[in-house]
């Protein structure tokens, strides 16, 4: 298993096809993960530059900071409950999310929803090793006057200092990466009380150079009587509620590949709790004051945070810097390394190792470019976040169903890695799962080819629909799977 130096039992009659030493179960001596182990993950995922912008839409588009606040909040409380009942059966059971989907998928459709987990991982990795890169190259811009800044390379685009930076930050990932799951715990540990206090220094930083936070905390919101939006409140929140229900959508799948080394359901469940909501609604908060604070402090509202560490000057600008750069390296590297690599290694786990399947993340993280993705889609972050909420959450619907409504919670571990076992469906299918997640798909797909400009108009009611996406396709696929898997059960499943 990756991380540790406790090797699991081998499984009689495990097919190689379906098991190496990284996807087996969790043995019960490597199950040391407590409630702050969990809660340090979390930390550490969550302070990221896309967390410090979260706010920045939602008062673009006329909420007052708390409303923004709260609506971060209340989407992370929402999102909470998959993520604490997918995780149980990592905790339980001790096995990754690619291989809970066998259960529900069969042993080969299983390589289907992991896939498209990863491909979403891929392109968050790329994004933001791109981010970690951009911040040391500010770094050392401010140490050295602009020493490394220089004309653009031909077909990059971007110049030799900023491309050595994000080649350097993206071997920082391929470091941890060769060392395993438990080297990013440890980092997770270590850098979580960190973050928390730069955090709240850059707070406090704020308001004494701007005598307050500014103008933007007193602002009051466009939706209240006499706002320029009065009464349309509702139709704000919602799709933003959403979005942050996507922001996590892909960890409230994959949360098993972490649940599974906790010591009990407890110290899941309360690391959870205690490192997810709290946390997102802090540095939501964070950002939109310090935002509000610059525009006292530069006359303009800086909302990204790299561009506001260039502008503090000081050796001051070092240490924040610093800070930005481990946040988002321990962000990308348990919210889109650890499922991804499990993913690959699901689809041939004899050749695929999770060190493999994590090379082959950073690989595609590297040559996809992400400085061009980002120039040429407009609001990629916030857009998409509704966008891909409505291909993951069906799936998440199809694992809660069939592990609780189905399962009752009890899987026959040792089937999963056989090729002709319980989990083998038809010809290791299971259609059902299929139909569901197809099912759960369909409703938010014409509201989000018009969003993504493919069409024109498709009617209110499924533009509508479409601000629900997560919710949607999470209800419909649980429903659709747990009438199927009863109405015409597998012989063996």
């Amino acid at each position: 298993m990756a991380g540790t130096t406790v090797e699991p039992e081998p499984i009689e009659g495990s097919d190689p096809q379906l098991y190496n030493a990284d996807l087996a179960p969790t043995p019960e001596a490597a199950k040391t993960w407590s409630w702050t182990s969990i809660a340090a993950l979390w930390v550490g995922m969550v302070v990221c530059v896309p967390t410090y912008m979260l706010s920045a839409g939602m008062v673009e588009q006329g909420m007052s900071w708390w409303q923004a606040t709260l609506t971060v909040l209340l989407g992370n409380v929402v999102v909470l409950v998959p993520m604490m009942l997918v995780g149980h059966a990592g905790t339980k059971h001790g096995i990754p999310f690619p291989v809970l989907l066998r259960s529900s998928f069969g042993t080969i459709g299983a390589n289907v929803p992991a896939i498209l987990r990863g491909l979403v991982a891929c392109g968050w990795f790329g994004i933001q090793t791109w981010v970690g890169g951009s911040a040391i190259y500010t770094m050392i811009n401010a140490l050295s006057d602009d020493a490394i800044v220089g004309a653009a390379l031909p077909v990059l685009g971007i110049d030799l200092g900023q491309t050595l930076c994000f080649v350097f930050f993206w071997g920082l990932h391929v470091f941890f990466i060769a060392f395993g799951t438990e080297s990013i715990r440890w980092l997770e540990t270590l850098a979580a009380p960190f973050l928390i206090l730069m955090g709240i220094a850059l707070l406090i930083w704020a308001y004494v150079q701007a005598g307050g936070f500014g103008a933007m905390l007193s602002t009051p919101s466009a939706f209240g009587p006499g706002g320029e939006q009065e009464g349309q409140f509702w139709s704000v929140f919602f799709p933003n509620l959403t979005a942050m229900v996507g922001f996590w959508a892909t960890l409230s799948l994959n949360i098993p590949d972490f649940t599974r080394f906790c010591k009990t359901q407890r110290d899941q469940a309360l690391g959870q709790a205690l490192g997810l909501p709290p946390t997102m609604a802090l540095f939501a908060f964070i950002g939109v004051a310090v935002t509000s604070a610059t525009v006292v402090i530069y006359g303009e509202a800086v909302w990204d945070p790299v561009a506001l560490l260039g502008r503090m000057g000081g050796f001051s600008v070092v240490i924040a810097l610093f800070a930005l750069v481990i946040a988002t390296l321990t962000t990308n590297l348990a919210a889109n390394v650890v499922a991804p690599s499990n993913g690959f290694s699901n689809i041939a786990p004899k050749k695929i190792s999770f060190k493999m399947g994590g090379y082959i993340t950073a690989g595609l993280g590297l040559v996809m470019f992400p400085w061009k993705l980002l120039e040429s889609t407009d609001g990629y972050i916030f857009t998409w976040l509704v966008g891909y909420s409505a291909l993951l959450g069906p799936i998440a619907g199809i694992l809660v169903s069939d592990y609780f409504i189905i399962r009752r919670t009890e899987l026959d571990v040792e089937e999963m890695f056989r090729v002709r076992g319980k989990y083998r469906f038809s010809g290791g299918w299971n259609w059902r799962a299929l139909v569901a997640l197809a099912l759960g798909v369909g409703p938010n797909v014409p509201g989000f080819l018009a969003q993504a400009g493919a069409l024109e108009s498709v009617g209110s009611f499924w533009s509508s629909l479409y601000t629900y996406a997560w919710f949607v396709g999470f209800f419909v696929s649980l429903g659709v799977y747990a009438a199927l898997m009863k109405a015409a059960p597998p012989a063996d499943g």
